[in-house]
């Protein structure tokens, strides 16, 4: 009965200064809007990219939402809108995923010097923990950098005898460290619209170690954000240089290709020449004619392939 629901969700929401919904239902999103008495915004609604549409007030609850990074560690990473609910009473996030920053906060929320007393303590740790596993996200993209950097610029001993498509499959990998990194800096750009959003807020002004807390996370995440820039440009130089190396190898081997062709054309021409079936030619007459002609084609073989070497093309 819809009576006994209310009943049963009231009881749970009593004292509760975090309320987190998880994949809700529209019958989830209508329950927790009669227990709270604000609006809900829909999934379709997150996904808004408006910052009217993302950052705003209604009455007295604050909505903002933040793009936050989901599967960091595996090879397909994404963003998803989660909405940060901000009311005098209670905090209510709603999303549609399972970032790994929230599994943290609630582990680490027992270990919080005073605890998440009020709704603005609560928003700005859980905020300064998604930051933090943002940071996180970056040491594991410029760890994988440094390993795909390796790879491609390694030991030369072991660059000449590379197994084939082995640059291909490093090109791909720093594609998909190119597309972790791009989302990451999406990410640490709606935070800091939701902080400095945050930062604004009466509730917050009030709170003045909410308030310091909020102002450090700011920094942070400008900090991040540069540091993400760097990442990126290493990255790009590191995609570059790929390819780079890649071109190297294909004009390598159509140069190998060349030179074969140039060195093989002085004896095709003599033995083409004696080739043909013409009734007089003396030096087929000649006892030493077939012998001196071989030596005629080596030497024409060599000679060219000498003079590269001396050149320097070889």
């Amino acid at each position: 009965m819809p009576a006994e629901t209310d009943s049963a969700a009231a009881e749970a929401l009593a004292g509760a200064v975090w309320v987190d919904l998880v994949e809700p239902s529209r019958a989830d999103e209508a329950l927790a809007e009669r227990m709270l008495g604000i609006e809900i915004p829909t999934r379709d609604e997150l996904k808004d990219i408006e910052p009217s549409s993302r950052l705003y007030t209604d009455g007295n609850a604050a909505y903002m939402t933040a793009s936050l990074m989901v599967k960091a560690e595996s090879d397909l990473p994404f963003l998803t809108d989660v909405a940060f609910i901000l009311t005098p009473e209670r905090l209510l996030t709603v999303r549609y995923a399972e970032p790994r920053s929230f599994e943290i906060f609630r582990t680490a929320m027992r270990r919080i010097p005073g605890g998440c007393s009020s709704p603005t303590v609560m928003v700005t740790r859980l905020l300064e923990t998604i930051v933090d596993r943002t940071a996180e996200i970056l040491e594991i993209a410029v760890t994988r950098a440094d390993k795909l950097s390796l790879e491609v610029f390694g030991d030369k001993r072991h660059l000449a005898r590379r197994p084939p498509r082995y640059l291909e499959d490093r090109v791909v990998q720093v594609s998909a460290l190119h597309r972790l990194i791009a989302k990451t800096r999406d990410s640490l750009m709606s935070l800091s619209r939701v902080l400095t959003f945050l930062h604004g807020l009466p509730a917050l002004q009030s709170d003045r170690d909410s308030l310091e807390l909020c102002r450090t996370v700011t920094r942070d995440v400008q900090s991040l954000s540069e540091h993400a820039n760097f990442v990126a440009g290493n990255i790009t130089f590191l995609l570059d240089a790929s390819l780079g190396l890649i071109n190297l190898e294909q004009n390598a081997i159509i140069k190998i290709f060349s030179i074969a062709s140039v060195v093989l054309l002085p004896p095709t021409l003599i033995a083409s020449i004696y080739g043909m079936n013409f009734e007089f030619m003396p030096e087929l007459h000649v006892a030493y004619a077939y012998p001196l002609t071989l030596v005629a084609m080596v030497l024409s073989a060599i000679l060219p392939f000498f003079f590269f070497r001396w050149k320097g093309w070889l």
